[in-house]
């Protein structure tokens, strides 16, 4: 009876053995994942979603830097209009830039908890009604300059969430080796608003005055945000709540998250400072090479230096991105290939920079110009895809505090390059400059980055 007993209990549990096992759910490929629906449970979009919010977000993107564009373009008509001389006319384009920098922290937080998507439509449904307000403001208030500063300023605020919240939403919704190339795709929306609004928008400057320029931007990016809110967003991740901003803005004792660990990290503070050197250095050259170009070759076509380099930019971000993923797919490290997105993107286009200070050469200048921006964009490979690598519980938050930085760093860059170029009447001080920020950048995330998760590592200690 006992060895009977011993025998039927070997079988059940064989069978209770045999039950669990078929109760565990099959491991799932990324490849299978991308052939399973939304409601799977699986947190990562498939294969033609991600292909459709990439799209989408490229479009976002691009209407973001139209309407960001959109005063300066219009500052020397709107002078005019006005009667502003350069002081004012500086206080109504600088008032974005302290918008800007005041909400990427706060706006890469508040979508780590409530979701990045959210942050992104009503950030830019806001900002799109601000773009079309704004000529509208102008004309009915009797202190134009005060109004539309104000408006370019609560433009910067909203603005300002956009690329934190971006970075949140594809550390959440996108695959380890699919990450690159959206990133460098959407970021292609920066080029690609720029070359839009600078021949479009010139266009309607010339045709219809300065305020259908503003129309042109702001009711497209309405438009843009209707189709988002009905066509990919489900109803609950349209609004956010009052319980929502209350979890998002929270800094408890309870965070899965320990804040003072993760900033101890060498590798947090590398990807941070890569971001500063990054952010800054492209800050200064955006804000003086037409300068520059205007002045070493005054007979020279604005149109031609103003968009041959973001042609350039388009396709290079595209395959930076897919050389990324291919690379990784191919079974080389992940820190590896981020590595390697960085040396072109701050060591190589530092290279052409150099040129670039030392030619004489219109034809030469243009190439060493274009090969430079075109380079820079392999950055959207490297350190924005780093950020998610370290921190996918906190992208948003760590990008809000290294672009936060950068935009402030490129301010004093701005005002030192100017300075150095007045003194020394050179333009080769400037471009120094760019080049010894750039590398120093370079070499503290060639030695300490890493692609290994901060932000999980930590909490079980």
């Amino acid at each position: 009876m006992a060895s009977a007993g011993g025998k039927h209990a070997h079988r059940s549990d064989l069978v209770f053995l045999l039950q669990e096992d078929q109760s565990q759910p099959p491991h799932k490929t990324p490849q299978h994942g991308d052939r399973m629906k939304r409601n799977s449970g699986d947190p990562y979009w498939s294969r033609l979603e991600s292909r459709v919010w990439t799209a989408t977000l490229l479009m976002g993107t691009c209407l973001l830097y139209c309407a960001r564009a959109s005063m300066p373009i219009c500052a020397a008509s709107m002078s005019g209009y006005f009667g502003w001389d350069k002081r004012q006319s500086g206080v109504a384009l600088g008032s974005f830039f302290w918008g800007y920098c005041l909400t990427q922290v706060a706006g890469g937080h508040l979508s780590d908890k409530v979701g990045g998507e959210k942050i992104i439509l009503l950030s830019a449904l806001s900002w799109g009604f601000i773009t079309a307000l704004t000529p509208l403001a102008a004309h009915v208030m009797t202190d134009p300059l005060l109004l539309v500063s104000l408006l370019r300023f609560l433009m910067g605020l909203l603005q300002g969430v956009h690329f934190p919240a971006l970075a949140s939403l594809f550390s959440q919704r996108v695959r380890d080796t699919e990450r690159a190339f959206t990133c460098s795709v959407v970021g292609c929306g920066s080029q690609l608003g720029t070359l839009l609004i600078g021949g479009v928008g010139s266009v309607l400057l010339e045709w219809f005055g300065w305020e259908s320029v503003f129309y042109f931007a702001g009711f497209l990016t309405l438009i843009w945000g209707y189709g988002l809110s009905t066509c990919l967003l489900k109803e609950r991740e349209r609004i956010i709540t009052f319980e929502d901003l209350g979890k998002g803005f929270s800094f408890s004792g309870q965070t899965t998250v320990p804040w003072k660990r993760l900033f101890r990290k060498a590798p947090v503070w590398a990807v941070i400072i890569a971001q500063l050197s990054v952010a800054s250095t492209s800050f200064t050259l955006f804000s003086w090479v037409p300068t520059f170009f205007k002045e070493c070759f005054p007979d020279a076509k604005g149109w031609v230096f103003n968009v041959v380099p973001w042609l350039v930019a388009i396709p290079s971000a595209v395959f930076s991105g897919v050389l990324s993923d291919y690379l990784i797919t191919q079974g080389y490290k992940t820190i590896w290939v981020r590595k390697l997105m960085q040396i072109c993107g701050m060591g190589l286009s530092s290279l052409f920079v150099f040129c670039l200070a030392h030619t004489n050469s219109y034809s030469q200048a243009i190439a060493f110009a274009s090969i430079a921006v075109g380079l820079q964009t392999f950055n959207h490979s490297g350190i924005t895809v780093n950020v998610q690598d370290l921190a996918p519980s906190c992208a948003g938050f760590l990008f809000g505090v290294a672009n936060t930085g950068g935009a402030l760093l490129g301010v004093v860059w701005v005002y030192l390059s100017g300075y150095l170029i007045e003194t020394t009447g050179s333009w080769g001080p400037m471009f120094h400059l760019v080049i010894a920020v750039n590398l120093l950048g370079l070499v503290v995330f060639l030695v300490f980055a890493k692609s290994e998760r901060m932000d999980v590592d930590m909490i079980h200690i």
